[in-house]
């Protein structure tokens, strides 16, 4: 079994109902595997999970740990330019904080930042040199 993948990534939230809110707003539908303490997201392989911070410090076997936010970036790319202004305006009205408006960027794309309710930092993007399956899904092309 390969070894560099990632199934499952968890955010602590402060407020689980206020985050729950957040992505629904956004566009997101929760899993019906969710259960209390717990919302999942299915995404392209792999699951996102919002757990409350003090319930996620004391499952990591640090009760009491005071959890952080902002030194992650989780990125969504889009198709374009159109694609990526509206996803990331969908998100500053489901209650995101803008940190960067998208814009062209020295790496010849097109990418913004927000923060969700909890501090956690989404980048919004348009790379030309890297296209999407169709299902939205991303596999770094081999370089020429």
């Amino acid at each position: 079994m390969p070894r560099q993948r990632v199934t499952l990534i968890t955010l602590g939230v402060g407020d689980l109902d206020r985050a729950r809110d957040f992505y629904a707003g956004w566009g997101w539908q929760a899993h019906p595997a969710s259960q209390p303490g717990i919302i999942f997201y299915q995404m392209n392989g792999t699951v996102l999970g919002l757990f409350g911070r003090g319930d996620l410090a004391a499952d990591q076997g640090r009760s009491g740990a005071a959890l952080g936010t902002g030194a992650v970036t989780l990125a969504q790319n889009c198709a374009d330019e159109a694609e990526t202004d509206a996803v990331f305006d969908a998100a500053l009205q489901a209650g995101a904080a803008c940190l960067k408006r998208p814009e062209k960027v020295f790496w010849g794309g097109y990418s913004g930042y927000f923060a969700d309710p909890d501090g956690h930092v989404w980048e919004i993007a348009c790379n030309p040199f890297w296209p999407l399956a169709a299902d939205g899904s991303l596999t770094l092309p081999d370089p020429d």
